[in-house]
């Protein structure tokens, strides 16, 4: 069966050549300016109030525009970004420990497995030293050294310590930071803030995106919003797998609807793993809870030497404790990269040696730590998250390790970029975890905040006038038959979903997919349980358009119908997810393909194959569309950690 065929080759045309060190900057120049007066005549939607659409947001009011401002929660203040734990990157070399713009970059190629581009990577590194002194000019309450000094904690994949961070609630700080910043804006008049209600697709005129459709999720109403550009900021699709570290309400429906509008999505299958989670402890949970990567800095992780070993963790000597992260990879010990991490506790734990209930876990201990700094100093880095672990399992990290296992944290396919952050859709700005640019196959920790921030107060504001420069654009109103058809398809979505009144549940379908996806396209992936997932996918895709109950009505508040319109989207991604994952016969970083492995078991490229992004047109089959990667700075060899 033919899963895909190929289309034309495409390209980053944005990017500029030239040295590495100077390409941002002469893009910058090079771009066009829009001058004040005109800035105050060009609106500007921007989807997603998390890190990078609430920083958007700030800024592109800061500067002028009209700018209006959606997000489903009650408040900006409730995105995702908030849950972030652990911290920041930026090289400011505080430490004096061989950090730097280029080792940066460099350990970022590297740690995403040579599937990103080195032009946009570079200039995350070099704006991540803005981002910093941004945050602090808004009063981010950073950890400071004895002396007030900025702190910075080592996170994984790298051997500096450049991770800023205020205690295990980074992504809370750095939220309420742009959240003021956006809330001045709105007490200005600048931006238009929308609460409550979700984008349910992109309004494409004349080959432009010039608004969204969206419903209010408290009423029931279905309406359009016009605008000049549309940035989505929607974050990242991991909620496919039912099961994650993601909020709820996380979920992939502005990019899916922006792709079924044209808009390519770029290399779905790259997920990332996150190591360092605790673990599931029954069917009757719903998501899964991440325990920041920063533990790994002070905690070491470890198993029982022998199978079977059934005795609590403190009753275990030394001499038959595994530090297998230590033991494989001496040189990082417990700080590689997450994919690694994550792989390299599924195969202790495939040999029988995981701790906790069924066999599904491994200790990360805290004993050596609390032994050598004290139990103050630990609890003063890690406080709010021992306290976090003690809530969810009752035990005491202080005094028994934490049991970890890895899940579905980090999606870094998205829609496809260039390098000015536009989407194939002209008008269409993509920026954070919603495109796929900067991280390549594997995101080390501690960047995610870090691009969001970049792409929403540095990368975009400049980059976005480069396009409306030559507006403002003609007027576009509910009349326009293509603003009409968008309409009319998401109220019929809307009735089709409602009339089925079918026998399951939303939950139950959602729950079936991500169990498929888990086991045939999650940490592992084969060719056989690839082949299989997509014959289940559309089989359960069509049994939830049969049976699937969605009580109440469309007026008013049906978090039902919410769900399941997000769960018929994610049907459609994962099953372009398991094309990409089938037709990558690699493996790389967060995508490990079983029959693509050294013979120590590490993932093995295929550099001649596929050094490329994969970028697929929405179709039947799915187009496949290849921008080949170059690397002139960075040499593609097998990654190494020990």
């Amino acid at each position: 069966m033919d899963f895909y065929v190929e289309g034309t080759p495409i390209r980053d045309e944005k990017a500029p050549d030239g040295p590495i060190e100077t390409r941002w900057d002469r893009r910058r120049f090079g771009a066009k300016l829009v001058n004040p007066a005109n800035k105050r005549k060009l609106t500007v939607i921007v989807v997603g109030t998390g890190l990078a659409g609430g920083s958007a947001a700030a800024t592109l009011g800061e500067l002028g525009y009209n700018v209006k401002s959606f997000c489903y929660q009650d408040s900006p203040r409730r995105a995702h970004s908030i849950a972030a734990q652990g911290g920041i990157n930026a090289a400011k070399n505080y430490r004096n420990d061989g950090d730097s713009v280029y080792r940066l970059f460099y350990d970022t190629v590297k740690g995403g497995d040579f599937r990103a581009r080195e032009s946009n990577v570079y200039r995350l590194a070099q704006i991540s030293v803005e981002i910093i002194d941004q945050c602090v000019a808004q009063g981010v309450p950073f950890a400071r050294e004895y002396g007030g000094l900025l702190d910075t904690r080592s996170f994984g994949g790298a051997q500096v310590s450049r991770t800023f961070y205020a205690r295990g609630q980074t992504g809370q700080q750095l939220l309420l930071g742009a959240y003021q910043a956006l809330a001045r804006q709105i007490a200005a008049g600048r931006v238009e803030m929308h609460p409550r209600t979700e984008m349910l697709d992109l309004i494409v005129v004349d080959g432009r995106a010039r608004g969204i459709v969206v419903r209010d999720m408290v009423t029931g109403e279905v309406s359009t919003h016009f605008a000049d550009a549309v940035v989505l900021a929607t974050g990242g699709y991991g909620n496919a797998f039912y099961l994650s570290t993601n909020a709820k309400g996380c979920n992939t429906t502005a990019i899916w609807r922006a792709h079924r509008r044209g808009a390519l999505m770029a290399n779905p299958c790259y997920t990332q793993i996150h190591p360092t989670c605790i673990p599931v402890s029954g069917e009757h949970q719903s998501k899964l809870t991440l325990m920041s990567e920063s533990l790994r800095n002070d905690g070491r992780v470890w198993v029982p030497k022998v199978g079977g070993d059934a005795r609590a963790a403190n009753d275990v000597p030394e001499s038959e404790r595994d530090y297998y992260l230590e033991r494989i990879y001496p040189s990082f010990g417990n700080l590689v990269p997450r994919d690694i991490a994550s792989r390299a506790a599924k195969h202790v734990c495939d040999e029988g040696r995981g701790v906790g209930p069924g066999g599904l876990g491994v200790y990360l201990d805290f004993a050596d730590a609390i032994r050598r700094l004290g139990r103050a100093a630990v609890e003063a880095k890690y406080g709010n998250l021992f306290e976090m672990y003690q809530r969810i399992t009752g035990e005491d990290p202080y005094e028994v390790p934490m049991r970890i296992y890895p899940a579905v944290h980090y999606t870094m396919g998205g829609l496809w970029v260039d390098y000015d952050l536009r989407s194939t859709v002209p008008g269409l700005f993509v920026i954070g975890e919603a495109n796929f640019s900067d991280h390549g196959a594997n995101r080390l920790g501690a960047s995610a905040l870090m691009q969001g921030l970049a792409d929403g107060y540095f990368v975009l504001p400049n980059t976005i006038g480069d396009y409306l420069a030559d507006g403002p654009f003609e007027t576009v109103d509910t009349a326009h038959p293509e603003v009409a058809a968008a309409v009319s398809e998401v109220v019929d979505r809307i009735t089709a979903l409602l009339l089925v009144n079918g026998d399951r549940t939303v939950d139950s379908f959602h729950r079936e997919l991500g169990h498929i996806m888990w086991e045939h396209c999650g940490m592992e992936r084969t060719e056989e349980g690839l082949r299989k997932a997509l014959e289940l996918i559309p089989a359960l895709r069509e049994e939830f358009w049969r049976r699937v109950k969605v009580p109440g009505s469309g007026e008013g508040l049906n978090q039902s119908l919410e769900k399941a319109g997000r769960v018929a989207d994610f049907f459609e991604l994962a099953e372009l997810m398991c094309v990409d994952a089938l037709h990558r016969t690699e493996s790389c970083g967060g995508h490990f393909r079983a029959e693509s492995q050294t013979p120590d078991g590490e993932a093995m490229r295929d550099d001649a194959d596929f050094s490329y992004v994969a970028a697929w047109e929405y179709a039947t089959p799915p187009v496949l569309h290849r921008e080949q990667l170059t690397f002139d700075h960075v040499e593609p060899t097998q990654r190494s950690y020990k």
